[in-house]
């Protein structure tokens, strides 16, 4: 890779004769190679089981200067091209590759920088003139590669199809999937600024998910996912059959659970849908992208040294960080995929917001990355999160967080308060052409009654808001912080995430209903097994 950087960055641009060429200012090369293993399974018969190996390389060319270049506003992923790379250490044919990603990638580059020398004669100006790319030190950090996926496929394939198995107890599963993943996978990053990083990443998950559909047409669906560095750490069997049991049991009950009616009220959310609303609400409204570009709605912005949350609450962002008690984070990195060593940001500081997530594409306030340019293969890095970690210092007991919530429900003169025990994911609008608001959907969802009666089980949930307004209703939280590990999708990717926070209360949360559906549950009965043999 470094002997086919050095040669095209070199040569490319520089042929005597040819003015419409421009020589690269920057050139990279990052590789991806993952080995993984993939087993899938439902109702206690195995759909799949398969071991793959891919390696892909992504060069990226830069024509102009820092100020200015091809990646400039709505051009910035013209400066990746990715290709598959062979298998095998053959340099002749990496090289081969290499040279033919690097032409294709150069090519692009002149055809958008044109593009961009063109625009920027006849746009108005820009409310953030900030360069397109940030000076930084070249890395060296050359990491052992991550060792190839050893896993024992049949003992795992007859371990998978039992906790899939346990979906036929539950009648009303009607589509269920448990599946197992495992990858090993090597970031191999080169650059024209002398940068030459190794970094492994392992990762294993197992994920259990199970669906149905309520009389009235409601589709229901929950789901469960263990994550661990190696197989080794992933629960035990017990314990995953366990939770197949907790999934059926569930959708037997939320199938005859009530359907909600838009809330208006004192809401709490459990540790874990706490993080899932800190990493929608919040958390990407502080990459650092998102506050430059006339299409970005620049929430927090002008907020800078001015308090977004309550002074209780912090708010950092740690890809240092491998471990939170004994969960395992898959938001780790040691190195982002700008090859910058991954760092911990103070994002809120007692309720202030102190900085944001940076890659290198520079904002007004910030000119260098702080380490969390991330993306998939194949994408250009943006500012992201990794480890989103919410710290409280008004902190309660669960118990006492209930009572707070009755309190709270009694004083605006409401029925019910509601609890959210868990969130299955949700989406933020960041662009400026629409509201800024954010939908988040649980999957758990009870009404905690003001006048004592037991709780009561509610579907049909969807939270919608705005991040300016939810975030200073936060009243207090509970002193036992969860885990949230994940994937997110964004402009530059999937890439896998975690978020940690204490349960919330909040003193307003609104609510509106989920779509209905207008399919009726299966006309064909169930086969029973009888019927089968």
């Amino acid at each position: 890779m470094t002997a086919e950087l050095n040669r095209a960055f070199t040569s490319l641009g520089r042929q005597q004769g040819d003015a419409k060429q421009l020589p690269p200012y920057f050139l990279s090369y990052s590789v991806s190679d993952a080995d993984a293993v993939a087993i899938r399974a439902q109702f206690g018969a195995l759909l799949g089981s398969a071991a793959n190996r891919v390696r892909t390389v992504d060069v990226q060319v830069r024509l102009g200067d820092p100020k200015l270049d091809n990646t400039h506003g709505d051009h910035r992923g013209s400066a990746v091209t990715s290709l598959q790379l062979p298998l095998v250490d053959d340099p002749q044919a990496i090289a081969r590759t290499l040279w033919q990603a690097t032409n294709v990638g150069y090519g692009t580059a002149l055809d958008n920088y044109l593009r961009v020398q063109t625009e920027a004669q006849v746009r108005a100006k820009e409310e953030d003139a900030s360069p397109d790319f940030s000076a930084e030190r070249p890395q060296i950090a050359l990491a052992q590669p991550a060792p190839p996926v050893a896993v024992d496929r049949t003992a795992w394939e007859k371990r998978v199809r039992a906790v899939s198995r346990i979906f036929r107890d539950y009648p009303g599963v009607y589509q269920n999937m448990v599946a197992l993943s495992v990858q090993n996978e090597t970031d191999y990053l080169v650059s024209s600024e002398g940068s030459r990083v190794v970094t492994p990443h392992r990762q294993a998950r197992i994920v259990l998910v199970a669906a149905t559909r309520a009389d009235d047409g409601m589709d229901l669906f929950r789901d469960q996912t263990f994550e661990a560095e190696t197989i080794d750490g992933l629960p035990a069997q017990a314990e995953l059959e366990a939770a197949a049991r907790t999934l059926g049991q569930s959708l037997e009950a939320l199938r005859k659970a009530p359907v909600t009616e838009p809330f208006d009220g004192p809401a709490i959310l459990s540790g874990r849908a706490s993080a899932v609303f800190f990493h929608e609400v919040l958390g990407h409204r502080l990459e650092g992208q998102r506050q430059r570009g006339d299409q970005e709605g620049q929430t927090f912005t002008k907020d800078l040294g001015q308090p977004i949350l309550p002074p209780f609450l912090s708010v950092a962002d740690d890809p240092t960080r491998t471990t939170f008690g004994n969960t395992w984070l898959s938001g780790n990195y040691t190195y982002d995929d700008e090859g910058q060593k991954a760092q911990r940001v103070e994002l809120i500081q007692d309720g202030v917001l102190k900085t944001f997530l940076m890659s290198r594409l520079p904002i007004a306030s910030f000119s260098a990355s702080n380490g969390h340019g991330r993306a998939q293969s194949g994408r250009m890095p943006t500012g992201r999160q990794g480890n989103l970690i919410v710290t409280s210092t008004k902190t309660e007991s669960d118990a006492d967080l209930r009572k707070r919530l009755i309190e709270e429900a009694k004083k605006q003169g409401k029925p019910y308060g509601l609890y959210f025990e868990d969130i299955s994911s949700g989406f933020a609008v960041t662009a400026r052409s629409s509201p800024q608001a954010f939908q988040v959907i649980p999957l758990v969802v009870w009404r905690v009654y003001a006048d004592g009666r037991p709780d009561e089980l509610v579907r049909g949930v969807s939270i919608v808001g705005t991040p300016l307004a939810a975030m200073k209703r936060i009243l207090a939280t509970s002193d036992r912080p969860e885990v949230f590990n994940g994937e997110c999708g964004a402009e530059s990717g999937t890439v896998p995430v975690s978020a940690v926070a204490p349960a919330m209360l909040l003193s307003e949360i609104e609510t509106q209903r989920q779509p209905q559906g207008t399919e009726r549950p299966p006309i064909l009965p169930i086969p029973s097994a009888k019927e089968v043999q």
